[in-house]
């Protein structure tokens, strides 16, 4: 590694974020994947400080985040927003930590690894201290998508989001689900966290539109991240990304065009052994994947896999998929990285 200590076989991991909903995640995951930490650190905002989390079997206190909070630290996984990522990140790299950041800060950054562990976990090894972690969109949408891609090359894509709750945070959450009681109690509920009514409801995603070409950032977050994590600037793509009324797992539709011909047989048998990948694709009983068996699951689930028959060539694919938000979509992600580290 080019910066930050020598992790070791048992690091300090700190958490920075920890209360919010993606924070929750990333200790669970640690937890769940038995990551090999000798102790855990716990960083929220001065509101949060002194609140206990649990973590194998012990309750933790969430300490303030401050500018010398990482003395010590080996691995920092920040889940807390990009200004705070933006202003504490150098620091924690100062104070000798690899940090793993969650947010929108750094990704673009061309000094900066932008990694899926399933696709380009080699880009690790070049960082100078801070490696980003994808969108959550972008890291569901693509990671079905690259073994199709290393045996016959996608030269464009089109993914249309059905996006939850849990990609606007905690907060979006409790809207969802205080708004959906308000509405079948028939009272009204004025939306405080979300632009829009979210009950029974659907919308464009809440980022900013860029008025020269249409599109909103989250959207653009999907061109230019798929173009960097896999190494190649020359896939035409489009995307539409819509909240849905869904608590935490994202849904897209996407298609695909490769260079060659390919059939959906083909398709089916190289996402079937995929890495983080589970095919759900039964026409027999109409079952596909939906956000009810993707919520709480490590892979993204794959399906509704079928030839594009607007495209005669027969070099166009049509997929469905489905993956966790706050686990594949961030924190898992997180972890995963932090375990190649």
């Amino acid at each position: 590694m080019s910066s930050g200590r020598s992790a070791g076989a048992s690091p300090v991991v700190a958490v920075v974020g920890a209360t919010g909903a993606v924070g929750v995640e990333l200790i669970r995951c640690l937890e769940k994947r038995r990551f090999p930490l000798s102790k855990l650190r716990l960083f929220a905002s001065a509101r949060s400080a002194g609140r206990t989390l649990p973590f194998r079997g012990e309750e933790l206190a969430v300490e303030e985040l401050r500018e010398d909070s990482f003395g010590g630290v080996d691995i920092a996984l920040f889940s807390a927003g990009s200004g705070i990522s933006r202003r504490f990140a150098p620091l924690a790299v100062g104070q000798g930590a690899v940090v793993v950041d969650n947010s929108s800060a750094f990704r673009g950054d061309a000094a900066v690894p932008l990694v899926v562990p399933e696709i380009n976990p080699q880009t690790i090894k070049s960082h100078k201290g801070i490696i980003a972690n994808p969108n959550c969109s972008t890291i569901i949408s693509i990671t079905p998508l690259w073994p199709v891609h290393r045996t016959n090359p996608i030269r464009r894509l089109i993914v249309a989001t059905y996006q939850a709750a849990s990609g606007a945070g905690a907060a979006a959450m409790e809207e969802l689900r205080e708004s959906t009681r308000a509405y079948l109690e028939g009272r009204s509920y004025p939306p405080s966290v979300l632009p829009h009514p979210y009950a029974f409801n659907l919308f464009s995603h809440n980022s900013r539109v860029d008025p020269q070409n249409g599109y909103n950032e989250e959207e653009m977050k999907v061109v230019h991240e798929t173009h960097k994590i896999f190494g190649d600037g020359g896939i035409r793509i489009a995307a539409t990304c819509v909240r849905v009324p869904v608590l935490r797992a994202h849904s897209i539709a996407i298609n695909f065009e490769c260079e060659r011909p390919i059939t959906a047989a083909e398709v089916r048998d190289i996402v079937g052994s995929a890495p983080g990948v589970q095919l759900v694709d039964d026409p027999e009983r109409n079952y596909f994947p939906m956000p009810k068996d993707a919520s709480g699951a490590d892979p993204i689930l794959v399906g509704r896999i079928r030839r594009d028959l607007s495209d005669p060539s027969g070099r166009s694919i049509a997929m469905f998929v489905a993956g966790d938000q706050l686990l594949k979509g961030a924190a898992l992600n997180a972890v995963q990285i932090a375990e190649l580290l």
